[in-house]
Order: structure tokens, then C-alpha cells, then sequence
């Protein structure tokens, strides 16, 4: 980062020590694309095996085991070790150059990059829910087009072998054009709005990217857990919308929310299946 940048940017406030942590970070290589790229892939990866390391020890934890989903399906050590290399080769091969290329996309339509301070927390949160909202509706869309038959048999069949997701690293399991057709719903918001806007930090789309990832590993962890972000936010989706989808191959398309599902009738099938269960669990109580 140009040094005469840095003295501009920092002169006329006292910068939190997360500002300043930023710019240090682009301090450190005249090449502003590597560095998102590297700190991009850096935080990926921490929350990847952070959710990978999470979801192995819930089936350790008697408390939990009654918001298991799919309690009766059981993954192999051959399962796991797949998915996880399979993983790993997305991240290193796919994803990585797409984080590479994004700096450049996002430069070029007027992400922030250098500038401080960061936007307010409430203006973050705020581009954060309206990227969920362009994301969910993107990933409705293409996702249920996936599903039809060409598309599902050469593409989004890989992801489905996996019928019951037990941990949520099975969330990044998949072809590896469909993780760049699914990718664009996740950059496409941020880009959008400094488009329309010119005001979006690329702290913001940081922010928003765990946030994704997070949403991401919740739905395919296998546990329909009393925390999670259902409890907090209108019309979540959860865990057991997207497991539904594992399960029966069908309904469930969305990711975030469940309006879209709502409003197509793709969720008829799964609250049919639900409340199957609820009968069945409340006869044997009886």
C-alpha cells in the first residue's frame, strides 16, 4: 500500500485497533489483491476447520443428541476423509482464485478498500441482511435449476451424496462449477451494491462472508440446535429445512430464509414430513 495513502487516510482520526490492524495488513505487500486474497482465504479456512472441528464433537455430546437430525443414518470414516480432501482441493483450486480475482471485480465497481474508519455497525448490518436477501433469492433459483435433470446428474449430484449432512464441512462438497455458479449469489451482493451505491466497505463484505459461511456450515451440521441463528432472525431457514433437501432430494431450495420455498409451494412436501414426525414422536409419549 502506497505510503502517502496510509498517512492521508490515518491523519485525521484516532483509529480503533481493528483499523489500524487493517491497514497494517496492506501495509505489508504492494499487491492490494493478494492481500484480501490471503486474509480472504486465511479466515475461510480458520472457520472451515473451526465448523469441521465442531460438528466431530457434537456426536461426543450426550446433551445434544436430541437435536440430531437423521439420528438413524450413521458417516463412515471413508465418508468424512472424502469430503474433507474433496473440500480442501475446492478451497485450494477453485476458490482461491476466485478470491484472487475478486479484488480486482470489486476495485474496479467502487468497493472500499483503504478507507477509514469503517462504516458504522448498523450500516454493516444492514448491507450485510440485504447481500442474504440477494443471496437466498440467487441460490433459490439456481439451486432448484440444478435440480433438473442434466444439470443434477453431471453437476449437483456430488453434493447430494451425502443424504443425511452430519457435519458442516459437507456444505462445500460439490462440483466444482456448481461452487462457481453458487459463488456469484455470494459476491454478487457486495458488488451490487457498490454499483448502486459506491458505499460498501470491503470490511463489510468480510463481515458478511463469515457470516455466509457460518449460515452455511449451521444448515448442513445435522443438528437442529436450540442456538442457532433461528432464534434471532425472522423466517430462518435452519438446519432442518436444508437437511429436509438432503434427505428427500427435493423442496427446501433456499439457503437463508424460507420465503421463496413459501411463496413456490417447494415446502409442501416438508412440512407434510414434519408434522408426520411431530404425530408419530407425540403417540409415543402418549
Amino acid at each position: 500500500m502506497d505510503q502517502a495513502m496510509l498517512n492521508v487516510t490515518t491523519n485525521h482520526f484516532s483509529m480503533s485497533p481493528l483499523e489500524g490492524t487493517w491497514l497494517w495488513f496492506y501495509s505489508l505487500h504492494s499487491n492490494p489483491a493478494l492481500v484480501t486474497a490471503v486474509v480472504c482465504f486465511a479466515l475461510h479456512e480458520l472457520i472451515w476447520f473451526g465448523g469441521w472441528l465442531f460438528s466431530a464433537l457434537l456426536d461426543y455430546v450426550p446433551s445434544v443428541q436430541k437435536y440430531k437430525l437423521q439420528s438413524e443414518k450413521v458417516l463412515t470414516s471413508e465418508q468424512w476423509w472424502k469430503c474433507t480432501w474433496g473440500c480442501l482441493l475446492s478451497h485450494f483450486f477453485i476458490q482461491l482464485p476466485m478470491m484472487l480475482g475478486f479484488h480486482p471485480a470489486a476495485e474496479f465497481v467502487g468497493v472500499k478498500i483503504l478507507e477509514v474508519p469503517f462504516p458504522p455497525w448498523w450500516k454493516v448490518i444492514l448491507q450485510i441482511t440485504a447481500c442474504a436477501i440477494f443471496e437466498d433469492t440467487y441460490y433459490y433459483w439456481f439451486h432448484r435449476a440444478l435440480h433438473w435433470g442434466p444439470l443434477y446428474a453431471h453437476i449437483h449430484k456430488q453434493h447430494h451424496e451425502f443424504s443425511a449432512p452430519r457435519f458442516g464441512s459437507t456444505a462445500e462438497y460439490a462440483h466444482p462449477l456448481e461452487t462457481l455458479i453458487l459463488g456469484m449469489g455470494t459476491i454478487g451482493g457486495p458488488l451490487l451494491i457498490a454499483v448502486t451505491t459506491q458505499d460498501i466497505h470491503m470490511f463489510t463484505v468480510m463481515c458478511w462472508m463469515i457470516f455466509r459461511m457460518l449460515q452455511s456450515l449451521e444448515s448442513h451440521c445435522g443438528y437442529e440446535l436450540p442456538y442457532g441463528f433461528k432464534t434471532v432472525i425472522p423466517f430462518w431457514s435452519g438446519a432442518d429445512h436444508h437437511d429436509y433437501h438432503h434427505q428427500a432430494f427435493t423442496n427446501c431450495y433456499a439457503t437463508s430464509f424460507r420465503w421463496w420455498d413459501s411463496l413456490m409451494g417447494t415446502d409442501m412436501r416438508y412440512h407434510a414430513f414434519r408434522q408426520r414426525q411431530h404425530k408419530e414422536k407425540a403417540s409415543k409419549q402418549k
